[in-house]
């Protein structure tokens, strides 16, 4: 069988890795049900359709021609900017809060991009923090500060 899509079969299977990943993780975990969920349901059902989702992603890179994966030459920025933004986010956020981890996270995010453009990034980032302020503190009621030691 050959691989026609290179970058759909490959990316099926980190998919189908991470699921599995999941699933072997959220083991130990009582799952409950759905009106009371364990801290294994979450994790047990995101690893399930990553792993779904995974098997259809690898099978159309089976059957449908594709792009091929290109050299790791290109590939070192974006790895490590999405890497830092991520770090940073995790480490800034209690220190700075909610807000400016957030603009740090989109920023960083958006200059892993190929065709980054500073203002495009700030008003991406203006509307990500403005939907998930709105979403996470205001809708779902979750404490993060949203400024820190300003």
């Amino acid at each position: 069988m050959k691989i026609k899509g290179q970058q759909d079969f490959w990316s099926g299977i980190l998919f189908i890795s991470f699921g599995i990943l999941a699933l072997v993780i959220a083991r130990d975990y009582p799952i409950g049900e759905a009106r009371r969920m364990g801290p294994g349901f979450f994790p047990t059902y995101i690893g399930i359709a990553l792993l779904i989702l995974g098997i259809i992603i690898a099978g159309m890179g089976l059957k449908i021609d594709g792009e091929k994966i290109g050299s790791f030459k290109r590939a070192w920025r974006p790895i490590f900017l999405m890497s830092l933004a991520f770090m940073v986010f995790a480490t800034t956020i209690d220190l700075i809060g909610f807000v400016p981890a957030l603009a740090c996270v989109s920023i960083l995010s958006a200059a892993a991009g190929r065709e980054f453009k500073i203002k495009e990034a700030l008003i991406m980032s203006f509307f990500l923090i403005l939907g998930c302020v709105g979403i996470f503190v205001y809708g779902l009621g979750l404490l993060f500060p949203l400024f820190k030691g300003w």
